[in-house]
């Protein structure tokens, strides 16, 4: 298949839409599909990436953030479209990239890209406890509205979770396909588990190896909750010896030190780049602990799990689609009484059944990014027939 990606917010200074792009190029090579990208830039241009294609369509810079480029010209994108006769034209992006895509008169199957959801991300956050989750979604409305508007010009909306795919159903988003992220499972794993690295953490809190060490892993952005995180582990580390190491850094870093510099069993261990150190660090932890409830898929729940770690996390989310009651005990997203609760009630599981069932859901129910992109492609073959039956 030939597959065009409209993707609005691609850059070679990007964040994760670049990563994921990068990687479906690599995948589109691997199993013999054409991946173009057709993202706005500082010029017209066409080159070879990954062994697929990028084309550029000229663009003023966003003023907000000058990393990027503004997708302004429709019919341009339009042309490229009716030049290249791609199988699926995808739209990634909410905005002029969705729209752009979803306006083609091509007959090309056409899928909306939704990996991620704004109304979880803010109005979630700051009002969800208050209002309640149900009420703030009614409230948003008018955003459901717009996605149904924009959604009925795709034939389907591909989103990365189960949990994503049933939330927009119910709000009337067209067609929604779940085709959930993956990790590096060979990366992630429970033999980089290091008693002595333990041992050495503990000791930092003054704590015997007796005691629990859990971790987080979190930017610090007011999505993750990391406030009421530390307000219901300080609340359960009052009752049970207990520790919490917090990796990450972010924009409410102030915030967050502040909170953590009210318990004496939260130590921030800031932003790290050395993925090996912090696998290992991962490993060696008995639990994992989560705050965010907005994520699309649980990246990191999934990478803790499959390096062992049974898992506390919100009902809400990419991370609750992950955590079965085998491996992880819930708790209502910014609520600290309950994840207090959350908390106590893991440890007083045995953790050796926990690990096993971490082992077996890593191998069933955990997958790679190549996973990921396999079954995409097999979705859009499908998609592909169908249209062509009906046609």
């Amino acid at each position: 298949m030939k597959i065009i990606d409209v993707a609005e917010f691609y850059t070679d200074q990007g964040g994760g839409v670049k990563t994921y792009i990068n990687q479906k190029l690599q995948a589109g090579k691997k199993h013999g599909h054409d991946i173009v990208i057709v993202a706005p830039g500082e010029d017209w241009g066409e080159e070879e990436r990954y062994g697929g294609r990028v084309i550029w369509v000229k663009g003023p810079r966003l003023p907000v953030d000058w990393r990027y480029y503004i997708l302004w010209r429709e019919k341009a994108v339009h042309e490229i479209l009716d030049r290249e006769k791609p199988d699926v034209v995808e739209g990634s992006s909410p905005w002029t990239g969705g729209w752009f895509a979803g306006r083609w008169k091509g007959d090309a199957v056409k899928t909306f890209i939704f990996h991620q959801d704004p109304v979880a991300a803010y109005p979630h956050t700051i009002f969800g406890n208050i209002l309640g989750f149900d009420r703030v979604d009614k409230l948003f409305g008018f955003y459901w509205k717009y996605l149904q508007r924009l959604s009925s010009n795709f034939d389907a909306t591909i989103v990365s979770g189960e949990w994503l795919g049933e939330r927009i159903d119910n709000y009337g988003v067209n067609n929604p396909i779940p085709v959930p992220f993956g990790i590096d499972k060979d990366f992630f794993s429970p033999s980089r588990r290091d008693p002595e690295l333990r041992k050495k953490l503990l000791s930092d809190f003054g704590l015997p190896e007796t005691a629990k060490l859990m971790i987080a892993i979190s930017r610090h952005h007011p999505e993750k909750r990391l406030g009421s995180l530390i307000g219901g582990f300080h609340a359960a580390a009052e009752e049970e010896p207990m520790a919490l190491i917090v990796f990450g850094d972010g924009p409410i870093r102030k915030y967050v030190d502040f909170k953590a510099n009210q318990s004496p069993h939260v130590k921030l261990m800031g932003f790290t780049e050395n993925r090996d150190e912090l696998a290992n660090i991962l490993a060696s932890c008995d639990y994992f602990v989560h705050g965010s409830s907005a994520e699309t898929y649980g990246i990191v729940v999934a990478e803790a799990v499959c390096s062992g770690l049974p898992v506390v996390v919100p009902q809400r989310g990419g991370a609750g689609d992950i955590a079965n009651p085998d491996i992880a005990e819930t708790f209502t997203a910014g609520d600290s009484s309950s994840l207090k609760k959350a908390l106590l009630d893991i440890i007083s599981r045995d953790r050796d059944e926990l690990v096993a069932a971490c082992k077996l859901a890593a191998s069933e129910d955990i997958g790679t990014m190549d996973d990921h992109f396999k079954l995409l492609f097999k979705k859009y073959e499908q998609l592909v027939e169908q249209k062509n039956t009906v046609l």
